[in-house]
C-alpha cells in the first residue's frame, strides 16, 4: 500500500509540473527571457528554500547543514545544479520548437535515462566506498529500457506528425514549430537535464539523518541543485534582456500583478514535482529498485501528462489516426515502466 501512495504522489508531482507550461500563456507583453527568469525565481528559488525547510528537525537550523564538513558535497550538488541550469534554458527552447507535448517527451525522456544511470555512475567514481552503482541492478536497467522504448515511440509519433502536416497546420498549433532544430535542442535539453538527478545523489546525505523526516531528506539537495540552475539562467536571461532592450517588461505596471501570479503558479506547479519526488521516496524505502528509479519514474509520467496536454491544447490536431494510435501506444508503454521493475 505504501508504494502505490509512494507512486501516486509522484504522479501528482508529475501531472503539475506537466501543467506549469498552461500558466505561462497567460503571461502578456512579456519576453521569454523576463517571463522565464521570473517563474524561475519561484521554482528555483523561493520555493525550494522554503522545501528544505521542512527537512529541518526543531531544534536544528538549515545553516547547520552547510558548516558540518560535506563542503565536497555541497559544491559537487551545486556544480550538477548549474549544469541542470544549461539543461533547463534549451528545456524551454524545445517547448517553443516542438510544443509542450512532443518537446517534453525528447527531451525528459533523454534525461530519465540519462539522468538515472549518470547518479550512480559518477557517485560511485568519486565514493567507491559507497558501491552506488550496486543500485542499478538489472530490474532497474530494464525499467530505463523500457522507459527509452517509450520515449521512443513517441518520438516516431513525433516525426510521423512533422512530415504528415502541412507548414500552416504546423504553426497553428506550435507558432515556430521545426522538428529538426527542436529535436537537436531537446536532446541537448535532456543530456543536461539528468543532471539534476546527479546532483540529487551526491547530495543525498545532506540532511539530518534520522532525525529528518523521510519524505523531505531530498529536499535539502533539491535546493542546491535548483539554486545552481537559477545562476546559469538568470545569467543567460539576463543578458537576453541587454540584447533585445527589454529590461522595460519589469517596469510594465500594467501587467506587473497579472504576470507574477501566473509566473507563481507557474514556478509552484514545476517545484512540485520535486517536491512530490522527495515525498513518494519516502513511502518506497521498501523497495530500493523503485527508489533508484523514482527519478526516472517522475520523467516518465512528466511525458505521460504532457501529452495529455498536448491532447488538449490541440498540438495533435490535424494528424492521422495512425500517428494518434502510435502516441497512445508511447503513452501506455512509459505508464507500464512505472510498474513494471516491481512485477520483476
Amino acid at each position: 500500500m505504501e508504494i502505490f501512495i509512494g507512486l501516486l504522489i509522484i504522479a501528482v508531482g508529475a501531472f503539475c509540473q506537466s501543467s506549469c507550461y498552461v500558466p505561462i500563456n497567460k503571461i502578456k507583453e512579456w519576453s521569454w527571457e523576463s517571463y522565464w527568469i521570473v517563474q524561475g525565481l519561484f521554482a528555483w528559488l523561493i520555493l525550494p528554500v522554503l522545501g528544505a525547510f521542512l527537512a529541518v528537525p526543531e531544534g536544528h537550523s538549515l545553516c547547520e547543514l552547510f558548516s558540518e564538513g560535506n563542503d565536497f558535497s555541497i559544491w559537487m550538488t551545486i556544480l550538477f545544479g548549474v549544469l541542470w541550469g544549461v539543461g533547463g534554458l534549451t528545456f524551454g527552447l524545445s517547448m517553443r520548437y516542438l510544443g509542450v507535448a512532443l518537446g517534453q517527451s525528447i527531451a525528459l525522456g533523454t534525461c530519465a535515462g540519462l539522468g538515472t544511470i549518470m547518479g550512480p555512475v559518477l557517485l560511485d567514481a568519486f565514493f567507491p566506498e559507497m558501491n552506488a552503482i550496486s543500485a542499478l541492478t538489472s530490474s532497474v536497467i530494464i525499467g530505463v529500457v523500457v522507459t527509452l522504448v517509450g520515449i521512443g515511440i513517441i518520438g516516431v509519433a513525433g516525426s510521423m506528425k512533422a512530415a504528415s502536416l502541412s507548414d500552416e497546420d504546423k504553426t497553428s498549433a506550435v507558432k515556430d514549430f521545426n522538428f529538426p532544430k527542436g529535436l537537436v535542442i531537446a536532446m541537448l535539453a535532456g543530456f543536461m537535464s539528468g543532471c539534476f538527478n546527479v546532483g540529487l545523489e551526491f547530495g543525498k546525505d545532506i540532511n539530518f539523518g534520522d532525525a529528518t523526516n523521510p519524505m523531505f531528506r531530498t529536499l535539502p539537495a533539491t535546493m542546491l541543485v535548483t539554486m545552481g540552475g537559477f545562476v546559469t539562467n538568470a545569467i543567460y536571461c539576463f543578458t537576453q534582456n541587454t540584447k533585445n532592450k527589454t529590461w522595460g517588461d519589469y517596469q510594465n505596471g500594467g501587467v506587473w500583478l497579472n504576470n507574477i501570479l501566473f509566473c507563481l503558479l507557474a514556478g509552484a506547479l514545476w517545484y512540485s514535482q520535486f517536491f512530490g519526488l522527495s515525498l513518494g521516496k519516502g513511502f518506497l524505502t521498501e523497495s530500493p529498485t523503485l527508489t533508484t528509479l523514482a527519478f526516472c519514474i517522475l520523467m516518465a509520467l512528466n511525458v505521460v501528462f504532457s501529452n495529455v496536454w498536448g491532447i488538449i491544447l490541440k498540438e495533435w490536431k490535424g494528424c492521422s489516426k495512425n500517428t494518434i494510435f502510435v502516441l497512445c501506444i508511447g503513452i501506455v508503454v512509459l505508464i507500464l515502466s512505472s510498474f513494471l521493475p516491481q512485477l520483476i
